[in-house]
């Protein structure tokens, strides 16, 4: 690690991070997909302890070996640089250690997942030195607000303040909803006004509900970020 950075995204990936002494700060929630062992669907290679004296054809050599150590397998590990789903077909490699995110690429060449090697995804990394740093801190907080604002609505309305109750049934919020009071309505009817977040998946079932309750100027934004 040259410090040329405090703090970068990069996949969760043992080939590329080497000895770097970095702090794992956050799942970013994407790209996420698995480095797995595949052979021909028509082999002899069903299982890990038949890759003794095979010859494995791979990307991520690094891995695949501490892989086959921690397996107790003795093979041959091939390093190649592309199309690394097709080395079985041409007599390069008896099975492969490739990514793979749908499946779709190992179907399409006739192969089989034998085993998982490791689960990826994108990851906010931190040098340790500087993992407590406010400023890194910062970084964190900011990439983490989006993510909890993903998915997420913000509801406001006006409810009969005697049917508060019914309301907070409804929307629990985090933590309850947000309550204010308003004037009342040209009945003289003593009014709130209600704020809360929800699930975008659950925001037209709960706002049937809330009129069922009395609710009225229903309001639905976006939100941009939560810090919980």
């Amino acid at each position: 690690l040259d410090q040329a950075a405090e703090s970068g995204s990069v996949a969760d990936d043992p080939e590329t991070a080497g000895d770097a002494d970095l702090v794992d700060l956050l799942d970013l929630g994407y790209g996420s997909c698995r480095l797995v062992l595949a052979a021909p669907e028509d082999g002899d290679i069903t299982a890990v302890e038949d890759l003794a004296g095979a010859t494995i054809a791979t990307e991520f050599p690094t891995v695949t070996r501490e892989y086959l150590d921690r397996k107790g397998v003795d093979a041959d590990v091939v390093t190649v640089t592309g199309a690394t789903e097709l080395t079985p077909h041409v007599d390069m490699a008896d099975a492969i250690v490739d990514i793979t995110s749908t499946g779709t690429t190992l179907q399409v060449n006739r192969l089989v997942v034998i085993d998982e090697v490791l689960a990826s995804s994108v990851r906010l990394f931190a040098r340790a030195d500087v993992a407590d740093d406010p400023k890194v801190e910062q970084v964190r907080t900011a990439f983490e607000s989006v993510l909890a604002a993903d998915g997420r609505r913000y509801l406001m309305m006006n409810a009969p303040k005697d049917r508060l109750a019914e309301v907070k049934d409804v929307i629990p919020g985090l933590g309850g909803p947000t309550v204010m009071n308003v004037e009342a309505d040209e009945n003289g009817n003593g009014m709130v006004a209600v704020h809360a977040v929800v699930e975008e998946r659950d925001v037209f079932a709960t706002i049937a509900e809330l009129k069922e309750v009395g609710a009225s100027g229903i309001l639905v934004t976006e939100i941009e970020r939560l810090v919980e």
